[in-house]
């Protein structure tokens, strides 16, 4: 087979390399990809993701036997349907179907519907009225841009002056352009997150297993939200009968109420949850692979992950097989200021001789045969170990040895796991 994933980051370097890993697979391209893949065997495609004709030009004329698509937005712009009508086959939920993403009101008004537990919530367009609930709840609160943003449209607010500034920031300053039109606000959940995701058909759900991403830039949960700052695979402290009643009374209800809404889910849905007092409770839904979970959880499928999605888009049914006995842990080292402003075209390490780690590239360039920085977050450093701590160990005692000049990461990523359930920390910086 020919596979094209579409998509640039660390996310879409991870599919690749499960799919080029497949004796079934010839071919992996991935459009635009990044050059950093290319030490997988994965082959960069000069075509831009918002740009579907290309693509689909393109999967004929190489005669692509099937792509997956990485991204939100193409998702939300309708790539599946384009491709869909073209008669190609494509992994993806529809344009109606990603709006369970794409709109963070949709998603709250399903899970009402639908009976599925997440945070009390109202939604407002309207600066007073926003402002006037945030005073009458309190805080903690959370507010949260309606629309995409990167994983960057969420503040988790601890006093009410700092709830207030984020709805001004969305619905006044435009922070997040059209995204923070319409903001959702939140009660503050308390409890041990934990990411749930699952390949979905229609009502068919197969779990995945869980992991769990750290969001804030620095050591200790500090600073700002970002994308996604490391995670780890699995998390011993969420316990199985936790996950099982997240799959009976998030995931199942909510393909059945797609499916009743007439936008069937097709692909994979990202369930991040909080493990409450009260069981498990919805933060978020995506519509694709998390991202840095993804560079965590698909190393740990047994199964043939091209097989598993050739029988999903074929309508035969998969079962799925994970590894037990080993912790996965994977550590992002981002651009100095990022989440905000951050520097690029830095000199990257090089880690071919450090072959018990996996790299997986994101925001990297070429230049002059050597890869540099072009984003905020360049890269994610993965390892695999019987326990968490040896893992951990491996990747910092790596990254310690490299030069990590005008890039950081943080130094906990795994940490919360230890603490709760080893009654220790491995570093406290």
């Amino acid at each position: 087979m020919k596979i094209l994933i579409i998509g640039a980051g660390g996310r879409e370097h991870a599919i690749g390399k499960k799919l080029v890993d497949s004796p079934l697979v010839e071919t992996v391209y991935c459009a635009p990809g990044n050059p950093g893949m290319k030490k997988d065997d994965i082959q960069p495609v000069a075509i831009a993701e918002t740009d579907h004709d290309a693509l689909i030009s393109f999967a004929k004329e190489q005669c692509v036997s099937w792509t997956f698509v990485g991204p939100e937005v193409p998702l939300l712009n309708g790539i599946v349907d384009d491709f869909i009508a073209a008669d190609l086959k494509i992994f993806g939920p529809t344009k109606r179907a990603a709006l369970i993403e794409g709109s963070k009101s949709f998603a709250k008004q399903l899970m009402k519907e639908c009976q599925i537990p997440t945070a009390e919530s109202q939604t407002f367009n309207d600066y007073e009225m926003a402002i006037a609930y945030i005073n009458e709840k309190g805080a903690p609160i959370v507010v949260k841009a309606d629309g995409l943003a990167a994983g960057k449209g969420v503040v988790v607010a601890m006093t009410i002056e700092e709830a207030i500034q984020a709805a001004k920031d969305m619905l006044k300053s435009h922070r997040f352009g059209e995204s923070g039109n319409q903001i959702v606000v939140e009660e503050f959940l308390a409890g041990e997150e934990f990411s749930l995701l699952a390949f979905v058909r229609g009502t068919e759900v197969y779990p995945m297993v869980i992991s769990q991403d750290h969001k804030r830039a620095y050591d200790l949960d500090k600073g700002p939200n970002t994308g996604g700052m490391g995670a780890y695979s699995p998390v011993p402290q969420i316990s199985q009968k936790m996950v099982d009643e997240a799959i009976e009374t998030i995931l199942k209800p909510a393909a059945q109420g797609m499916v009743e809404q007439d936008r069937s889910f097709t692909g994979i849905l990202y369930a991040g949850l909080i493990a409450t007092v009260d069981g498990p409770k919805v933060i978020e839904f995506n519509a694709r692979f998390g991202d840095p979970e993804t560079q965590v959880v698909l190393p740990r499928l047994v199964n043939d992950f091209a097989q598993v999605i050739d029988d999903l888009l074929e309508n035969r049914s998969i079962e799925l097989e994970w590894s037990q006995d080993e912790f996965h842990v994977g550590v992002v080292v981002a651009a100095e200021g990022y989440p905000a402003t951050y520097e690029t075209e830095m000199s990257l390490p090089d880690f071919s001789d450090e072959s018990h780690v996996q790299v997986y590239y994101a925001g990297v360039a070429e230049k002059e045969g050597c890869l540099v920085g072009n984003g905020g977050r360049i890269y994610l450093v993965e390892a695999k170990a019987k326990t968490l701590e040896q893992a951990q160990k491996m990747i910092y005692e790596v990254l310690e040895r490299k030069d990590t000049t005008e890039t950081f990461y943080r130094h906990d990523i795994g940490n919360k796991a230890l603490e709760v359930v080893e009654g220790k920390s491995l570093t406290k910086r």
